[in-house]
Protein backbone atom coordinates (compact mmCIF):
# COMPACT_ATOMS: atom_id res chain seq x y z
CA UNK A 1 0.00 0.00 0.00
CA UNK A 2 1.00 3.40 -0.36
CA UNK A 3 2.04 5.34 2.77
CA UNK A 4 -1.07 7.28 4.00
CA UNK A 5 -1.41 10.49 3.95
CA UNK A 6 -3.48 12.82 6.89
CA UNK A 7 -6.88 13.79 5.60
CA UNK A 8 -6.66 17.93 5.95
CA UNK A 9 -8.99 18.49 3.33
CA UNK A 10 -11.70 20.69 5.32
CA UNK A 11 -9.15 22.27 7.71
CA UNK A 12 -8.46 25.79 6.09
CA UNK A 13 -11.74 27.73 6.21
CA UNK A 14 -12.74 28.83 3.15
CA UNK A 15 -15.54 31.18 1.61
CA UNK A 16 -17.24 29.14 -0.34
CA UNK A 17 -17.47 25.01 0.02
CA UNK A 18 -17.09 22.89 -3.25
CA UNK A 19 -19.09 19.87 -4.06
CA UNK A 20 -17.21 16.71 -2.24
CA UNK A 21 -15.32 15.16 -5.28
CA UNK A 22 -13.43 11.55 -5.98
CA UNK A 23 -10.63 12.97 -7.46
CA UNK A 24 -6.73 13.22 -6.74
CA UNK A 25 -6.64 15.39 -3.56
CA UNK A 26 -9.75 13.15 -1.99
CA UNK A 27 -8.04 9.69 -3.19
CA UNK A 28 -4.49 10.97 -1.72
CA UNK A 29 -5.87 11.01 1.59
CA UNK A 30 -8.76 8.63 0.71
CA UNK A 31 -7.72 6.11 3.13
CA UNK A 32 -6.89 7.93 6.52
CA UNK A 33 -10.65 9.85 5.66
CA UNK A 34 -11.92 6.10 6.03
CA UNK A 35 -10.70 5.32 8.89
CA UNK A 36 -10.90 7.90 10.99
CA UNK A 37 -14.25 8.84 9.44
CA UNK A 38 -16.17 5.40 9.41
CA UNK A 39 -17.32 3.92 12.84
CA UNK A 40 -15.62 0.78 13.32
CA UNK A 41 -14.38 0.26 9.56
CA UNK A 42 -11.88 -2.47 9.68
CA UNK A 43 -15.05 -4.32 11.48
CA UNK A 44 -16.75 -3.75 8.52
CA UNK A 45 -13.87 -4.82 6.36
CA UNK A 46 -13.37 -8.25 8.38
CA UNK A 47 -17.63 -8.99 8.18
CA UNK A 48 -17.72 -7.95 4.26
CA UNK A 49 -14.82 -10.67 3.73
CA UNK A 50 -16.03 -13.31 5.91
CA UNK A 51 -19.82 -12.66 4.87
CA UNK A 52 -18.36 -12.63 0.93
CA UNK A 53 -16.30 -15.82 1.61
CA UNK A 54 -19.92 -18.12 3.02
CA UNK A 55 -21.05 -17.07 -0.49
CA UNK A 56 -18.28 -17.06 -2.94
CA UNK A 57 -18.28 -19.89 -5.71
CA UNK A 58 -14.72 -21.19 -7.24
CA UNK A 59 -15.36 -20.11 -11.45
CA UNK A 60 -17.64 -16.95 -10.35
CA UNK A 61 -16.70 -13.06 -9.92
CA UNK A 62 -17.17 -10.70 -7.09
CA UNK A 63 -17.94 -7.37 -7.66
CA UNK A 64 -16.49 -4.11 -5.71
CA UNK A 65 -18.82 -1.13 -6.93
CA UNK A 66 -17.19 1.82 -6.18
CA UNK A 67 -13.89 0.08 -5.38
CA UNK A 68 -11.93 3.84 -4.37
CA UNK A 69 -8.05 2.73 -3.44
CA UNK A 70 -9.09 -0.90 -3.14
CA UNK A 71 -8.91 -1.98 0.43
CA UNK A 72 -12.27 -3.69 0.30
CA UNK A 73 -10.72 -5.31 -2.70
CA UNK A 74 -7.41 -6.46 -0.51
CA UNK A 75 -10.43 -7.48 2.09
CA UNK A 76 -11.78 -9.58 -0.48
CA UNK A 77 -8.13 -11.10 -1.82
CA UNK A 78 -7.60 -12.46 1.38
CA UNK A 79 -10.79 -14.27 2.06
CA UNK A 80 -12.04 -15.29 -1.08
CA UNK A 81 -11.37 -18.85 -2.38
CA UNK A 82 -8.87 -19.86 -4.92
CA UNK A 83 -10.53 -19.37 -8.56
CA UNK A 84 -12.95 -16.78 -7.74
CA UNK A 85 -12.41 -13.22 -10.02
CA UNK A 86 -11.87 -9.94 -8.22
CA UNK A 87 -13.59 -7.02 -10.01
CA UNK A 88 -13.37 -3.11 -9.35
CA UNK A 89 -15.08 -0.38 -10.41
CA UNK A 90 -15.04 3.18 -9.97
CA UNK A 91 -15.33 6.44 -11.93
CA UNK A 92 -12.48 8.11 -10.34
CA UNK A 93 -9.05 7.93 -12.81
CA UNK A 94 -7.42 8.80 -9.24
CA UNK A 95 -8.71 6.23 -7.21
CA UNK A 96 -8.14 3.34 -9.60
CA UNK A 97 -4.77 4.63 -10.25
CA UNK A 98 -4.19 4.10 -6.66
CA UNK A 99 -6.06 0.52 -6.40
CA UNK A 100 -3.84 -1.16 -9.37
CA UNK A 101 -0.89 0.75 -7.59
CA UNK A 102 -2.14 -0.89 -3.84
CA UNK A 103 -2.94 -4.35 -5.93
CA UNK A 104 -0.15 -4.78 -8.58
CA UNK A 105 0.38 -8.11 -7.63
CA UNK A 106 -3.32 -9.21 -7.71
CA UNK A 107 -3.80 -7.39 -10.94
CA UNK A 108 -0.33 -9.15 -12.41
CA UNK A 109 -1.77 -12.43 -11.76
CA UNK A 110 -4.97 -12.33 -12.96
CA UNK A 111 -6.99 -12.56 -9.44
CA UNK A 112 -8.22 -8.82 -10.09
CA UNK A 113 -9.51 -6.59 -12.78
CA UNK A 114 -10.00 -2.81 -12.57
CA UNK A 115 -12.42 -1.61 -14.83
CA UNK A 116 -13.77 2.25 -15.08
CA UNK A 117 -17.56 2.54 -14.40
CA UNK A 118 -19.97 5.50 -13.41
CA UNK A 119 -22.44 3.57 -11.68
CA UNK A 120 -25.22 6.54 -12.47
CA UNK A 121 -24.76 5.07 -15.75
CA UNK A 122 -25.40 1.55 -14.77
CA UNK A 123 -22.93 -1.08 -14.46
CA UNK A 124 -22.52 -4.68 -16.47
CA UNK A 125 -22.65 -7.48 -13.94
CA UNK A 126 -21.69 -11.24 -15.16
CA UNK A 127 -21.71 -14.21 -13.31
CA UNK A 128 -20.98 -13.08 -9.63
CA UNK A 129 -21.31 -15.09 -6.72
CA UNK A 130 -20.74 -11.27 -4.50
CA UNK A 131 -21.24 -8.14 -5.42
CA UNK A 132 -20.45 -5.67 -2.45
CA UNK A 133 -21.32 -1.81 -2.86
CA UNK A 134 -19.46 -0.69 0.34
CA UNK A 135 -20.63 3.62 0.82
CA UNK A 136 -21.43 3.63 -2.85
CA UNK A 137 -25.17 3.44 -3.33
CA UNK A 138 -25.50 6.34 -1.11
CA UNK A 139 -23.40 8.72 -3.72
CA UNK A 140 -25.67 7.33 -6.76
CA UNK A 141 -28.17 9.28 -7.67
CA UNK A 142 -31.81 8.46 -6.13
CA UNK A 143 -33.73 8.09 -9.76
CA UNK A 144 -31.04 5.84 -10.73
CA UNK A 145 -30.70 3.60 -7.41
CA UNK A 146 -33.02 1.24 -8.02
CA UNK A 147 -32.53 0.63 -11.77
CA UNK A 148 -28.57 0.09 -10.62
CA UNK A 149 -29.60 -2.52 -7.98
CA UNK A 150 -32.16 -4.65 -10.56
CA UNK A 151 -29.10 -4.93 -13.11
CA UNK A 152 -26.92 -6.30 -10.27
CA UNK A 153 -29.50 -8.56 -9.15
CA UNK A 154 -30.00 -9.86 -13.02
CA UNK A 155 -25.91 -10.54 -12.87
CA UNK A 156 -25.80 -12.34 -9.69
CA UNK A 157 -25.93 -16.15 -9.93
CA UNK A 158 -28.84 -17.55 -8.15
CA UNK A 159 -27.95 -17.66 -4.35
CA UNK A 160 -25.22 -15.07 -5.06
CA UNK A 161 -25.52 -12.34 -2.50
CA UNK A 162 -25.46 -8.21 -2.06
CA UNK A 163 -23.55 -6.95 0.31
CA UNK A 164 -24.50 -2.90 1.08
CA UNK A 165 -22.96 -0.30 3.15
CA UNK A 166 -24.41 3.05 3.81
CA UNK A 167 -24.80 5.94 6.09
CA UNK A 168 -28.93 5.85 6.85
CA UNK A 169 -31.36 8.07 8.32
CA UNK A 170 -33.41 7.63 11.48
CA UNK A 171 -36.48 7.33 11.30
CA UNK A 172 -37.49 9.41 14.25
CA UNK A 173 -35.97 12.85 13.68
CA UNK A 174 -34.93 13.83 17.43
CA UNK A 175 -32.91 10.61 17.67
CA UNK A 176 -31.52 11.15 13.49
CA UNK A 177 -30.27 14.28 15.24
CA UNK A 178 -28.89 12.12 17.70
CA UNK A 179 -27.07 9.71 15.97
CA UNK A 180 -25.43 12.48 13.87
CA UNK A 181 -24.47 14.36 16.83
CA UNK A 182 -22.81 11.07 18.37
CA UNK A 183 -21.38 10.59 14.64
CA UNK A 184 -19.70 13.60 14.89
CA UNK A 185 -18.47 13.30 18.62
CA UNK A 186 -16.24 10.23 17.10
CA UNK A 187 -14.57 12.01 14.66
CA UNK A 188 -13.52 15.03 16.96
CA UNK A 189 -11.77 11.85 19.31
CA UNK A 190 -10.42 11.09 15.70
CA UNK A 191 -9.00 14.26 15.31
CA UNK A 192 -11.17 16.44 13.21
CA UNK A 193 -12.18 19.85 13.96
CA UNK A 194 -15.32 21.41 13.90
CA UNK A 195 -14.16 23.37 10.94
CA UNK A 196 -13.21 20.52 9.03
CA UNK A 197 -16.79 18.67 10.39
CA UNK A 198 -19.18 21.67 9.14
CA UNK A 199 -16.91 21.98 5.90
CA UNK A 200 -17.25 18.33 4.59
CA UNK A 201 -20.74 18.19 6.08
CA UNK A 202 -21.52 21.48 3.38
CA UNK A 203 -19.19 19.61 0.87
CA UNK A 204 -21.62 16.60 1.05
CA UNK A 205 -24.69 17.89 0.88
CA UNK A 206 -25.62 17.53 -2.08
CA UNK A 207 -23.76 14.41 -3.27
CA UNK A 208 -24.18 11.91 -0.38
CA UNK A 209 -27.90 11.32 -0.26
CA UNK A 210 -29.09 8.49 2.77
CA UNK A 211 -32.10 6.65 2.97
CA UNK A 212 -33.23 5.19 5.97
CA UNK A 213 -33.07 1.83 7.12
CA UNK A 214 -36.50 0.67 6.01
CA UNK A 215 -36.43 2.38 2.52
CA UNK A 216 -32.42 0.79 1.70
CA UNK A 217 -34.16 -2.77 2.73
CA UNK A 218 -37.84 -1.99 0.55
CA UNK A 219 -35.57 -0.90 -2.27
CA UNK A 220 -33.40 -4.17 -2.31
CA UNK A 221 -36.40 -6.57 -2.10
CA UNK A 222 -37.74 -4.34 -4.57
CA UNK A 223 -34.79 -5.04 -6.94
CA UNK A 224 -35.02 -8.67 -6.76
CA UNK A 225 -33.84 -9.99 -3.54
CA UNK A 226 -35.73 -12.55 -1.86
CA UNK A 227 -33.85 -12.82 1.66
CA UNK A 228 -32.76 -9.11 3.07
CA UNK A 229 -31.07 -8.08 6.39
CA UNK A 230 -29.44 -5.92 8.47
CA UNK A 231 -25.71 -7.34 9.51
CA UNK A 232 -24.22 -4.15 10.70
CA UNK A 233 -25.50 -1.05 12.76
CA UNK A 234 -23.94 2.07 14.38
CA UNK A 235 -26.16 5.06 14.95
CA UNK A 236 -26.40 6.52 11.64
CA UNK A 237 -24.36 3.75 9.70
CA UNK A 238 -25.80 0.30 8.40
CA UNK A 239 -24.74 -3.04 6.95
CA UNK A 240 -27.01 -4.87 4.53
CA UNK A 241 -27.29 -8.57 2.82
CA UNK A 242 -29.49 -10.00 0.43
CA UNK A 243 -29.35 -12.84 -1.24
CA UNK A 244 -30.92 -14.14 -4.31
CA UNK A 245 -33.44 -17.26 -4.97
CA UNK A 246 -31.15 -20.36 -5.34
CA UNK A 247 -32.65 -22.86 -8.41
CA UNK A 248 -34.95 -25.24 -7.56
Amino acid sequence: MTSQKKDRLFAAEEQAISDFDFGENTAAVFDDMLDRSIPQYWEQQRMIGELAREFAVPGSRIYDLGCSTGITLKTLDQTAAPGVELVGCDYSPAMLERARHNLAEQCLSGRLRLEYADLNEGVQVQDASVVVLNLTLQFVRPLNREALLRSIVEGLRPGGALILVEKVLGNDASLNRLWIKLYYDMKKRNGYSETEIAQKREALENVLIPYRLDENLKILSRAGLDNVDVFFKWYNFAGFLGTKKSSE
